[in-house]
């Protein structure tokens, strides 16, 4: 499921050449020096293929971390939800009692103006007592000019000393309940306000938490970019490295069948090479791809790419099958590929078979396959999200699209 086309990383067999000394004071044959050259290239293979685990195993952690990441960043975010419905009952809260404050607090004022204007009518009554002199309660009493006019001045009088006393007494309280209905509402509304401040602060907190989370994801992503792009040079450098070698394999097929027919003195075969038309399909029957070869979306990291092959989904366990005659080039853990097998059919033909299950290739490395040979069992290893098989077709190293070898 590799991206993008592979850039050569030259290894001429010059400088393999110039790596290797030899081991003993005799001449050495064109096979041995040739198999020389392919034990250097496996080494250089294996280490290329070292490399490329660990990158992979970077990946996947970075890949990890980055799904935590999310995961924390999802729970901030419902955490903050809760802090800004929390808020809103604050608000509607401060908005409430501040609503009765202000209520109260013309409540307020309305008895001040009661308490007021009540003194004035006391001071009035008083002022004129003092105009005209202090009058006892007897006097007015005794100064009636007949019992009915008694009746109606004691009346009179105890409607005042009433009045009087309502006055006071309605002062009283109208003072002892704003009093106390302002020390209520003043308490509630700290109480509130210290609430909402608190929230503010909660909300403020997470926020930069998430902000943090987020330039974190943003990092983690960076690195997973430079990873994939390590990962895919090395790649690059392993898909280079097997087109050395399966050269080099067929050097060596050549010089020993040369050898062998100037011993024998008969000549000798021919190396095998493609021979056109198309292949054979590498499943027990036809499916719909899953995805197709070209640009797409990436299923793991979400960007843009290049898929190099065609997906083919199929049950774990299936049987695949060698799309044409050829030699096993690769059959073991490839990187991005998962466990993968690569047959070389000549002329620079390649087929490539990724994501195998685990113990599921049944070739080997240097096995001749025929068309139709079973060769591995369909998986989901290395870089993949579902059981399939990842078919490529690779003309010189690079691939190409495989539907029209296919139809």
């Amino acid at each position: 499921m590799l991206k993008k086309s592979w850039v050569p990383l030259v290894v001429t067999a010059g400088l393999v050449g110039t790596l290797i000394a030899p081991q003993y004071g005799f001449a050495l044959s064109e096979s041995q020096r040739i198999q020389q050259e392919i034990n250097q290239l496996k080494k250089m293979k294996s280490a290329t293929q070292q490399k490329a685990n660990d990158t992979e195993k970077q990946i996947n952690q970075v890949q990890q971390e980055k799904q935590q990441t999310a995961h924390d960043i999802t729970a901030i975010l419902g955490q903050i939800d809760a802090t800004n419905q929390k808020l809103n009952v604050l608000n509607e809260q401060v908005s409430s009692v501040t609503t009765s404050l202000k209520e109260n607090a013309q409540q307020l004022e309305e008895a001040e103006a009661r308490i007021v204007s009540r003194d004035q009518m006391l001071r009035s009554r008083l002022r004129l007592m003092y105009m005209n002199g202090v009058v006892s309660y007897a006097d007015v009493l005794l100064s009636s000019t007949s019992f009915s006019d008694f009746l109606d001045r004691l009346q009179a009088l105890k409607s005042i000393v009433a009045q009087d006393k309502e006055i006071l007494e309605a002062n009283k309280r109208d003072k002892a309940v704003i009093a106390d209905k302002r020390v209520v509402i003043e308490k509630q509304l700290a109480e509130v306000k210290n609430l909402y401040a608190q929230a503010a602060a909660v909300k403020a907190d997470l926020v930069v938490k998430e902000k943090e989370k987020e330039v974190k994801i943003a990092s983690l992503s960076q690195k997973e970019k430079e990873l994939e792009d390590i990962s895919e040079e090395v790649q690059q450098q392993l898909v280079q490295v097997a087109k050395q070698e399966a050269e080099k394999q067929r050097a060596l097929q050549q010089a020993k069948a040369a050898e062998n027919a100037k011993k024998s003195k008969t000549p000798a075969a021919p190396a095998y090479t493609y021979g056109g038309g198309k292949f054979g399909y590498p499943l027990p029957r036809v499916v719909q791809m899953s995805s197709d070869f070209g640009t797409r979306s990436d299923p793991i990291t979400g960007r843009k790419a290049t898929h190099s092959g065609i997906d083919l989904p199929s049950p774990n366990g299936t049987d695949i099958f060698a799309a044409e005659d050829g030699v096993v080039i690769v059959a073991s853990w490839w990187s991005g590929y998962g466990n993968c097998v690569v047959i070389d059919h000549g002329k620079g033909v390649w087929t490539l078979y990724g994501h195998i299950r685990n113990d599921g290739i049944v070739v080997e490395k240097g096995d001749t396959v025929k068309r139709g040979q079973k060769i591995a069992e369909v998986g989901s290893t290395g870089r993949s999200t579902g059981n399939h098989l990842h078919f490529e077709v690779r003309i010189d190293g690079d691939p190409v699209d495989p539907k029209p070898y296919l139809r």
